[in-house]
């Protein structure tokens, strides 16, 4: 990503209110991570959609901003019998969240009711869902029953849907929301992550194991 990039991309999103939506999401995964009594995030995809590059973006930002516990443990729906210890987590892991955890759904299209009702059952048992996904945002004046106990709509308990912003690459959401985790709540501008994220990708070596 380079400044002419960066450019375009600051004039395409200001007054779209997509960025805010971005810090908003960003910022109650930090607080849910940093809270009293918090435990691991957990990280989970689609059975077709596993997010490495968010998990790689997160452990680096939990490096850079010295916020160990944004550094997720990445939950697999296969993983392979030869996968290394830090890659062979499975939805089980689910099972065994509670109260302080924090489970991150990434799913760019529908997720499936095997992976729904794991999630399910870490909400009852007192862990925070949070979902990123690529549907449109449930809207209000429908009938509420759309957002119900088994979709992910209605199981997370903050949602940043990117229908919000169609024109935006799924990827690119993912980017600024782990850019601006990494930051302290208030003092600097979502465009300024933005920008900082861009120096980030062009000039400093990964940190991530991924």
């Amino acid at each position: 990503m380079d400044a002419v990039r960066v450019s375009a991309l600051r004039e395409r999103l200001a007054g779209t209110g997509w960025l805010e939506a971005v810090g908003g999401f960003a910022g109650s995964l930090r607080r849910s991570v940093e809270r009293r009594g918090a435990g691991e995030l957990l990280l989970v995809g689609t059975e077709a959609y596993e997010p490495w590059h968010l998990a790689a973006h997160l452990e680096d930002e939990a490096a850079w901003s010295a916020v160990p516990r944004l550094a997720p443990t990445l939950l697999r729906h296969r993983p392979p019998a030869t996968a290394p210890t830090h890659l062979a987590h499975d939805l089980r892991r689910l099972a065994e969240a509670g109260r302080g955890a924090t489970v991150l759904v990434v799913a760019p299209a529908a997720a499936g009711a095997p992976l729904l009702e794991r999630v399910q059952d870490a909400r009852r048992h007192g862990a925070t869902v949070l979902a990123l996904d690529g549907a449109d945002p449930v809207d209000p004046s429908t009938d509420g029953d759309l957002a119900g106990p088994t979709d992910l709509a209605g199981l997370a308990h903050e949602r940043l849907a990117v229908g919000t912003a169609a024109e935006e690459p799924f990827d690119l959401a993912q980017h600024l929301v782990s850019a601006a985790a990494g930051q302290p709540v208030g003092r600097r501008s979502a465009l300024d992550r933005l920008a900082e994220l861009a120096g980030r990708l062009t000039s400093a070596p990964s940190l991530s194991r991924w």
